[in-house]
């Protein structure tokens, strides 16, 4: 959206020692950090690999344990060596399933000796919309009514490309489990973005759309991991659309051992089978149309990114409602954070009173579905640092620590505060009243 590139960015390649000693000075256990593909494998499989992008994870996982940090590595975020995209149209080729497990096997030898949490995919059920379905991200294909690329077909390819996904991570975990998991001692998950919907109003009609829009972005990609096809609901919907598994494919078929759910944000659904009204260009495949209102009533305050409500009670019945569908898997909060635009003052930038009552509130709610028993392993804020947000560029900032891109300097603001109390156990009502004093002042 500004025009500008990730190419510096946050310039971590350069500052990881002081993120890690930021995450040290935070108290986290954990940090979780996607590892590039390009940068590992530039040319794939068939080109050789990379031996700075090796010796900087390398540097990276070592430093972490050195301060006690546990690193919950990701495979794939969003990005692949430019040759496979132009070889295979991205993940629309079967091909690229291959190649995908030749660089998880590379990085299991390379880094398995020390990282204990994988993920193979990050947001699978997001990206092939926004890159086959939508046309936002390359290889930007779409058609009528999702947008005008000039190439694709958004009724079958999201669908085609999420099915080389789902055998890519299938032949990975098979591989992780068969050859590496005994002697290196570790696990391997997934990580699934996740609304949650309620229905608009509480007819049968949309009290099924919401079922029905869950079913598109969180079951399309867990139930065949878990139970071996896609859920019926997509079926009767996408027909042919939609690939089958063949049996041999069936055979690649192994459990997760954990699940990642990023869960920013609730909104409502509303019925289009029976009821007139406009597809939603993200949900119109699953006939629902959604909205953030209810009457006139927002279902939550606004946040800078469009559409990301702030509804801290709506991640109790997600996480319980993954973890009864799942049969106990354990879960990890993989993402869960606020942002703020960018051009806000810089008083209201640091002293992130919204922020702080937004993580606040989803950890007081995750607590909640834990005595209820969801098998909630662990959390993790977006983010540590602002960074590059896609196509949103430097427009909006997540991070715990403001970065000013021009100097790189870190400065903490008051929710990093709160959270290093939070999790040392030193929290007490003080910051939580000095936040709603500034809140009643803004």
């Amino acid at each position: 959206m500004d025009g500008r590139t990730g190419d510096v960015a946050d310039d971590h390649y350069h500052r990881y020692m002081g993120d890690v000693e930021i995450l040290q000075s935070l108290g986290v256990n954990a940090y979780r950090f996607s590892i590039s593909w390009a940068r590992i494998l530039p040319r794939g499989r068939l080109g050789g690999v990379n031996p700075d992008g090796i010796a900087f994870y390398n540097r990276l996982i070592d430093a972490l344990l050195q301060k006690g940090i546990q690193p919950f590595v990701t495979l794939h975020h969003f990005d692949m060596p430019h040759e496979l995209e132009a070889r295979y149209v991205g993940w629309l080729g079967a091909g690229i399933r291959e190649e995908f497990e030749h660089y998880a096997d590379v990085c299991f030898r390379a880094f398995g000796d020390r990282v204990r949490f994988w993920t193979t995919f990050n947001e699978p059920n997001l990206f092939t919309k926004f890159m086959y379905m939508l046309g936002a991200y390359p290889p930007n294909r779409c058609s009528a009514p999702f947008g005008s690329c000039s190439s694709g077909d958004s009724h079958r390819e999201p669908y085609v490309a999420a099915h080389n996904i789902i055998m890519s991570h299938a032949a990975a975990v098979r591989n992780y489990k068969d050859n590496y998991q005994a002697k290196q001692g570790g696990s391997i998950g997934i990580v699934i973005a996740m609304k949650w919907y309620e229905p608009l109003t509480n007819t049968t009609e949309d009290i099924l759309a919401a079922r029905r829009a869950q079913s598109f972005e969180l079951e399309w990609f867990l139930d065949p991991i878990f139970f071996g096809d896609y859920p019926t609901e997509m079926r009767e919907i996408l027909k042919s659309n939609l690939p089958t598994f063949t049996a041999e494919e069936k055979l690649l078929q192994y459990k997760a051992d954990f699940i990642g759910i990023n869960h920013y944000t609730a909104i409502y659904a509303k019925d289009c089978i029976h009821s007139p009204c406009s597809l939603d260009t993200y949900e119109g495949n699953a006939l629902v149309f959604a909205t953030g209102e209810r009457d006139g009533v927002k279902i939550g305050g606004d946040t800078a990114l469009g559409g990301f409500y702030v509804v801290p009670q709506a991640v109790e019945p997600a996480i319980m409602y993954v973890n009864q569908r799942y049969k106990d898997t354990p879960v990890y909060i993989s993402e869960n954070g606020y942002s703020q635009w960018s051009d806000a003052s810089r008083e209201e930038l640091i002293n992130d009173v919204k922020r702080l009552n937004y993580l606040q509130g989803y950890v007081t709610y995750l607590s909640k579905a834990i005595r209820n028993g969801a098998n909630v392993r662990g959390y993790f804020v977006w983010t540590l640092l602002d960074n590059f947000e896609w196509t949103f560029g430097y427009t909006i900032r997540f991070g715990l620590y403001h970065v000013d891109f021009d100097t790189q300097e870190r400065t903490p603001r008051m929710s990093a505060k709160w959270y290093r109390s939070f999790l040392t156990g030193s929290h007490s009502a003080g910051m939580a009243d000095e936040a709603q004093e500034r809140r009643a002042d803004s």
